[in-house]
């Protein structure tokens, strides 16, 4: 089974050629990333232009890479949503191109779905699952009962994590993207300031908003008393703020469901010091199965999408040619 995944979602132009659904043959990527940085952010209508200008360079390339053809290709794969409108269209446009010139099945796909199942990877995937999603756009538990079955146990009620890090990230004038550049600075810092723990109604939901609302009244404070912030202090208690409460959520999901497999997926999966203390709670249960994926794998890719299409493929998911980009898509 050679599927051709096609991911847009954002400001990565991305195309993959994979093998049964675990075998990557080529996974090329266009990073926008130089030019949002200029912005201190993803600009939506700078990045469907760029996903235009580069789609049929990168899907060539992945296709010279997998030394494949499109008749060799048993099935198109693509990110549906949720994304930018704009992005996804793109993407969209040329998978459903695609399938029409080739007569080859649409495969949509979920963009968390394809975090999730990238994990395969590296690892067999068990069920009961629970995935922790944390990115720039989401933060959510998602259980896996069975394969294929999703559902959410909690998400963001406002900021989502990978969010949350950038606004802090300006508030200190660090760079953009704000997680590796929080990240960096507080394997340094040590315990200065304190902030608050947000609490929520829903146990399993998460709020970040709050924490990033605390750093900016504790530089305003600091700076009106005319006291120096320590940027790596602060960098710390932020980091340590928010990844205790994923910790914290992840671990009561853990007591309230059955898990056999827990698997770490999305772009903050890369902050090294949430990966560590992931891998930690292999201490506290020792009869979990605990997968983080590789780094390559954390940020938007192709390679997910068709991993995640080849479960897809199996339980009969097709797309038509009347689909269209779901900004707001859900899990299904």
């Amino acid at each position: 089974m050679r599927i051709c995944a096609i991911e847009s979602s954002c400001d990565e132009t991305a195309v993959a050629i994979i093998e049964d659904g675990k075998t990557v043959l080529s996974n090329v990527v266009s990073s926008q990333i130089n030019v949002h940085s200029k912005f201190g952010g993803v600009i939506p209508e700078v990045a469907s232009r760029l996903h235009i200008e580069n789609i049929s360079v990168v899907l060539e390339e992945a296709l010279r890479k997998a030394n494949s053809t499109m008749d060799q290709i048993d099935a198109i794969a693509v990110t549906q949503g949720p994304g930018l409108i704009g992005s996804l269209h793109v993407g969209l446009l040329a998978a459903k191109t695609l399938a029409w010139a080739t007569g080859k099945p649409l495969i949509p796909i979920h963009h968390i779905a394809g975090h999730i199942y990238a994990n395969a990877f590296v690892d067999a995937i068990e069920y009961p699952l629970l995935a922790l999603v944390v990115s720039g756009g989401h933060t959510e538990l998602v259980y896996l009962k069975e394969e294929w079955s999703f559902e959410i146990l909690g998400s963001t009620q406002d900021d989502a994590v990978g969010e949350a890090y950038d606004k802090v990230a300006r508030v200190l004038h660090l760079s953009y993207p704000g997680g590796p550049a929080i990240d960096k600075l507080a394997k340094t810092g040590q315990a200065h300031y304190q902030l608050p723990r947000v609490k929520t109604e829903e146990p399993l939901n998460f709020s970040f908003s709050g924490l990033k609302s605390a750093v900016l009244q504790l530089v305003q404070r600091e700076t009106k008393q005319e006291r120096e912030i320590n940027q790596t202090d602060l960098a710390y208690a932020f980091q340590e703020a928010v990844l205790g409460e994923l910790l914290r959520k992840t671990k009561l999901a853990l007591e309230m469901y059955d898990v056999r497999h827990l698997v770490l997926a999305g772009g903050v999966a890369a902050n090294s010091r949430l990966r560590i203390l992931i891998n930690e709670l292999s201490t506290e249960y020792p009869n979990l199965k605990i997968t983080i994926p590789p780094l390559w794998c954390c940020t938007d890719n192709a390679a997910m999408i068709g991993a995640a299409a080849e479960v897809a493929y199996r339980h009969g998911i097709r797309g038509n040619l009347d689909i269209s980009a779901n900004p707001g898509l859900e899990y299904k």
